[in-house]
């Protein structure tokens, strides 16, 4: 361990060997603290400007309403970090029933209280979990903290999806991506590093284990809505050999004719489109959707060192100089600096990638923090995404991270990119 001069004496001052300690301990704390506001920052800024109709409407059967997600963050916080770690009485009872997530079906969630004891409810929570904090900064395991900063960003990115669900899509002016979208790359076969065992790593990313995986091509870029109006116009909807029995099945209950969010022909990432949508157009380009491990080793594997990156680029937190912080899609390949190092593009930010592989536990998964988390969704109904959207927080953003829903479900941020076995 490298020293400063003044710890190579073995006669230091007593009271620089007693706060030294405390100095690191602090600056911990601060780094946790600006995590906590960075990460409601966000969260009050997808939702400024809701009316109160918009606050308390169910937009979609599969989603609560926006004021039930941001009542469920903080009692998620209160729950771990009051009752659990520092054993007080529950806060507000009363709201106890409503924001737990076993509490009341999602249809019974509108009827919230005033949206200003919601937010006073949010703050008095957080005030409270910040004193916490100060006080006894080692009272809760680090992995504990992680795992309620990323929950919040993923209840914040869904309120993103139902304020879209109920206001429609922000679409900028259609820019022209200048590359091929049509490119793949070639990822040879080899073993490769899946999963994470950082701090910050859910329990579904546990344990990291190394996997064998065939060559294969991937596409360089998530397909493109330019790409996809191809398989609209020679009738992709309306063919049923592009489609698997169940995606048809789909098709015949939800007669679509272009993806949920659709703006015309251009270089963004098509989004809005379920993993049958997905599933159909790759097999209409002659291609299929890559498997988890496939997405994973384009996404974090460098063939040099024979390592596995914590993100496409390297081991730097992601910032707007590799991927997209902004307020909607951006053309793809807009981001060089986020490449991979097989060469794949915008594989963070931008949308989710559906991929072909069920969700499922690693071998050795335990729980965390609770078994509901991850383990009731190990089912066979439900298909892994990757890469994180324009709308998912800096700390979900890492090529580990495991997202996953129905595949009939059109994801408001959700698009896809296409593989090819040699």
């Amino acid at each position: 361990m490298l020293r400063s001069e003044s710890w190579e004496s073995s006669t230091a001052p007593e009271s620089l060997v007693v706060q030294q300690p405390f100095r690191t301990q602090m600056q911990g704390v601060h780094r946790l603290q600006e995590q906590l506001f960075t990460t409601r920052a966000a969260t009050f800024a997808l939702i400024e400007g809701l009316g109160r109709e918009q606050f308390c409407c169910q937009a979609d059967p599969d989603f609560s309403p926006v004021g039930w997600h941001l009542g469920h963050i903080a009692f998620t916080e209160g729950l771990w970090i009051l009752e659990h770690s520092a054993g007080l009485p529950r806060f507000a009872p009363e709201f106890g029933c409503l924001f737990a997530v076993d509490g009341l079906p999602k249809a019974q969630r509108t009827a919230l209280p005033p949206t200003g004891d919601i937010y006073d409810y949010v703050r008095a929570i957080r005030s409270q979990v910040l004193a916490w904090l100060a006080s006894y900064p080692h009272s809760v395991e680090p992995r504990l903290w992680q795992f309620l900063i990323q929950h919040e960003s993923q209840h914040a990115e869904t309120m993103g999806w139902v304020r879209q669900l109920l206001c429609g899509t922000k679409q900028e002016a259609p820019i022209a991506a200048g590359v091929d979208t049509d490119e793949m790359i070639r990822v040879e076969a080899g073993e490769v590093l899946i999963g994470s065992d950082a701090p910050e790593a859910l329990d579904n990313e546990r344990p990291a284990h190394r996997r064998y995986v065939d060559s294969y091509w991937i596409d360089r870029y998530p397909v493109t809505q330019r790409q996809f109006e191809r398989f609209i116009r020679a009738g992709g909807y309306r063919e049923r050999h592009w489609w698997s029995p169940r995606g048809w099945q789909w098709l015949l209950s939800h007669p679509v004719r272009s993806p949920l969010y659709w703006s015309g022909a251009d270089d963004r990432p098509v989004m809005g489109v379920s993993f049958f949508e997905a599933e159909a157009y790759a097999r209409f380009a002659g291609k299929r959707l890559p498997t988890e491990a496939e997405w994973e080793k384009a996404a974090r594997f460098d063939p040099l060192s024979g390592q596995s990156r914590t993100y496409p680029w390297g081991e730097a937190f992601p910032d707007g100089s590799r991927l997209p912080l902004t307020c909607g899609t951006t053309a793809v390949g807009s981001y060089p600096r986020g490449q991979s190092a097989v060469g794949c593009e915008d594989m963070l930010g931008n949308v989710w990638e559906w991929t072909a592989t069920c969700f499922y536990p690693y071998q050795g998964f335990v729980s965390y923090p609770y078994p509901g988390y991850s383990a009731p969704y190990f089912d066979d109904a439900h298909y892994v995404l990757k890469g994180g959207s324009w709308a998912t927080g800096s700390s979900v953003l890492r090529a580990s991270f495991r997202n996953w829903y129905e595949p009939r479900l059109r994801v408001p941020f959700a698009g896809f990119r296409c593989a090819r076995s040699l």
